[in-house]
């Protein structure tokens, strides 16, 4: 059974409904949901909107293989509403390499495994630089150490606090 951390993110609809649904279909669909951090908000991060990112992070137990999890997360998105070709459009309308979604699911860690595949990279590759992803991931999984750099994710989380106080 491999230990997988997955960020689960969005901001149209209602974020706390969509989660809780998400959640459910993961441990249903996934693995067994072994920890969940409470919910976050951030601002959008890499492009502007109005309506805050309703962030969580879950760490589930599954006997998938990372291309199954991405599969099986990828279906439950579908489901809950998330629509990847009028994003495209919409990206392409505004130039931003991001846009609002209902739901999100990003395999951000499979074990301390990294997975370099044409659809699928993890560990997630701008972990580091996202605190909307790290402060939830220190909830539930503070000591883990990155498979790559072999910082902890508590130590991620202080660095880039530190960079934003010293950028402002």
């Amino acid at each position: 059974m491999a230990r997988v951390a997955l960020l689960l993110g969005g901001n149209e609809g209602d974020m706390k409904r969509t989660l809780q649904t998400a959640q459910r279909l993961i441990n249903e669909r996934v693995g067994a949901v072994m920890r969940c951090s409470h919910r976050y908000q951030s601002p959008a991060w890499g492009f502007k909107s109005e309506t805050l990112f309703t962030n969580q992070a879950l760490e589930i137990s599954t006997d998938l293989s990372p291309i199954e999890v991405l599969e099986a997360v990828q279906q439950i998105e579908n489901e809950l509403g998330r629509n990847r070709a009028a994003e495209q459009i919409e990206k392409a309308a505004t130039g931003a390499r991001y846009s609002s979604r209902p739901i999100d699911i990003d395999i951000i860690f499979y074990g301390s495994e990294v997975i370099r595949e044409e659809r699928l990279t993890v560990p997630h590759p701008l972990l580091a630089e996202r605190e909307f992803a790290l402060q939830p991931l220190a909830e539930i999984m503070r000591s883990f150490r990155h498979p790559v750099t072999g910082v902890s994710v508590g130590e991620m989380l202080d660095a880039v606090r530190t960079a934003e106080v010293v950028t402002e």
